[in-house]
């Protein structure tokens, strides 16, 4: 049988040293503002999570979603349905300057009866909430001005978004790359479309000069293909302004007339312009190849009779072209990063035009 323990009450001095410890005690935790037993709960439920298992996982789930949407809208891989008044078209020079009214009737009754199947590619522009738009197009022009005129015509909310995929801001040349790719692919531009965007795109400082536009855009394309887009870009720098028609040059009828441009027939043939006014494109070649006719014509020997072709005058043509005896033409202009000389007429070789850029050299360095 075991012996029990027999108890002693306390002494005085036990009792005082119990009491002191118990005081010293309450009074730490009341300056915590917390009770020991509140400080014992705490630390126990800070080493378990109250969440079940579904629950966490759930929350996992969750997390990795955002973070693929996240990273889905940094590389444009995201459809998104955006109000079409937030998009600017003219954010970019567009590449397409003539849309057949037939096709847009054509796709804007794809659209209202089976939706939009292909969104339009936009870029944030960076403006805040009305203070413009904030997408500029990328591709998609034709798909986007169709499902406007459908939001003019029906009147209704329908209309009024587009599906579009929001591709990161790109630098200009890749977004000019991007936008003639596209059309390319989806609807083939004209000879003197391509010329003309390769033009506009080094003007606009995106390439150092046309050539280097011209071998970017159409960098897929062959090597005769970029030296017919040259060609083009030729016209359009030349003869640009004044073309009525030139969407509709064949490709036969522009090579023609670029090989009179390279000749120096620039002269010649703005002034045919500017006395008719072409009515339609044929009208306006039958113009054009008369004056290419006697650019190309050769020069008659006197010996052989009939009238000897007049020699070119030299001298000031207009306030911004000067011919030289020798048959050359100079032409000044201007684009963003300053002047331009142009030297037009027979080839110059490298030794020559290196005597011109010394010349050049000492006028503006004296």
């Amino acid at each position: 049988m075991a012996k029990r323990r027999r108890l002693e009450t306390p002494s005085a001095d036990d009792l005082s040293r119990i009491e002191a410890e118990f005081r010293d005690e309450t009074q730490a935790h009341r300056g915590r503002g917390v009770a020991p037993i509140a400080t014992v709960v705490a630390d126990s439920a800070g080493q378990s999570d109250p969440d079940l298992p579904e629950q966490r996982a759930e929350r996992a789930r969750t997390e990795a979603d955002a973070t693929r949407y996240r990273d889905a809208r940094e590389r444009g891989l995201l459809v998104v349905e955006i109000p079409v008044a937030e998009i600017d078209e003219k954010a970019m020079i567009r590449d397409r300057t003539v849309i057949e009214e037939e096709d847009q009737i054509e796709l804007r009754n794809s659209i209202a009866a089976g939706g939009l199947r292909m969104p339009v590619e936009v870029f944030e522009t960076g403006q805040a909430d009305g203070q413009g738009a904030r997408y500029g197009l990328l591709s998609g022009y034709r798909r986007l001005r169709a499902v406007r005129d459908l939001a003019a015509m029906t009147g209704g909310e329908t209309f009024t978004t587009i599906r579009a995929i929001v591709r990161p801001q790109a630098e200009a040349d890749r977004a000019y790359v991007q936008m003639v790719e596209e059309n390319e692919v989806r609807a083939d531009l004209s000879n003197f479309e391509r010329g003309r965007i390769a033009v506009i795109a080094a003007m606009q400082g995106a390439f150092p000069d046309t050539q280097a536009a011209v071998n970017a855009l159409f960098a897929s394309g062959s090597k005769a293909k970029r030296s017919k887009v040259r060609s083009f870009a030729l016209i359009f720098e030349e003869l640009g302004d004044m073309l009525a028609f030139p969407e509709s040059l064949t490709e036969t009828r522009g090579l023609r007339l670029a090989t009179a441009l390279r000749g120096g027939a620039e002269t010649d043939l703005r002034a045919a312009l500017s006395e008719r006014v072409p009515q339609d494109a044929e009208e306006e070649w039958a113009v054009l190849e008369e004056v290419i006719a006697r650019s190309d014509a050769p020069v008659r020997d006197p010996k052989r009779g009939g009238r000897p072709r007049t020699a070119p005058v030299a001298g000031w043509l207009d306030d911004k072209t000067i011919r030289t005896s020798s048959g050359f033409v100079i032409r000044r202009g201007e684009d963003s990063r300053g002047a331009i000389l142009r030297i037009e007429g027979r080839h110059m070789d490298r030794a020559m035009m290196e005597t011109v850029m010394l010349e050049i050299q000492r006028l503006l360095e004296g």
